[in-house]
């Protein structure tokens, strides 16, 4: 079969990956913009109990306030970038690291488009631990972070054992979830906001990488924009 004929079935299934991928959250912001009592109640019965938690408890509180600075995008990306430059210049993986680079940001700038889609209003709670700017829906350093946790393991993959396969991918599920659960205790976002994060931004990095994969293995090793054997 030619390998433009590939690459397009390769693209087509990476699109219908992602399209398929995105009905929950689809499904969670037609829910939210409708303001469903389904979602809405339930998400403001639970934002305001975590909350309370957060506010009787001064060191979690601080912990908290912490980790939301440092897994802000600006600087989660930055140290993303550092991982994809000690791939490409440490072990070859160049097209594998721009392409891990690119999907970073692309994930971050869907994020923000997003978010005025849906334009959803922060909460609103008794216990107010930290006041952000924005729109809420959905969570933008929960999608960061579950963008950013698929496409670096993605990107170190070929470089790890059964092992180092198994802790990456425990990594990057650690590091959604702790951003998920620092936006709803801090009262930044409700529940289906982090839980829509973690699923657009799943969402998007994996279909760019069914994409890369579908692309890159339909060149030969050698020719321009092929993957160098290393990065198989």
């Amino acid at each position: 079969m030619p390998a433009d004929k590939l690459r397009r079935r390769a693209l087509s299934r990476a699109a219908v990956y992602g399209v398929v991928a995105s009905v929950p959250v689809l499904a969670l912001a037609w829910l939210v913009r409708a303001e469903s009592g389904l979602v809405v109640d339930a998400d403001r019965a639970a934002v305001a109990a975590a909350t309370r938690f957060t506010a009787q408890r001064p060191v979690l509180e601080r912990g908290l306030l912490v980790g939301q600075e440092v897994l802000a995008a600006r600087w989660l990306n930055i140290g993303a970038m550092g991982v994809c430059v000690w791939a490409w210049r440490r072990h070859g993986l160049a097209s594998r690291a721009a392409w891990a680079a690119g999907t970073i940001w692309g994930a971050w700038a869907l994020g923000l488009g997003a978010k005025e889609v849906v334009d959803r209003a922060r909460p609103v709670v008794d216990e107010v631990v930290t006041t952000v700017p924005g729109s809420s829906f959905p969570s933008g350093h929960a999608m960061n972070a579950a963008a950013v946790g698929v496409a670096l393991t993605v990107l170190v993959w070929p470089l790890l054992g059964r092992r180092g396969r198994a802790a990456a991918v425990v990594g990057a599920t650690t590091l959604g979830l702790v951003t998920a659960a620092d936006r709803v205790l801090l009262g930044a976002h409700y529940p289906s906001d982090v839980v829509a994060g973690l699923l657009l931004g799943g969402a998007v990095a994996g279909a760019s990488a069914v994409g890369y994969h579908g692309w890159t293995t339909t060149r030969p090793p050698g020719t321009p924009g092929a993957a160098p054997r290393n990065e198989d």
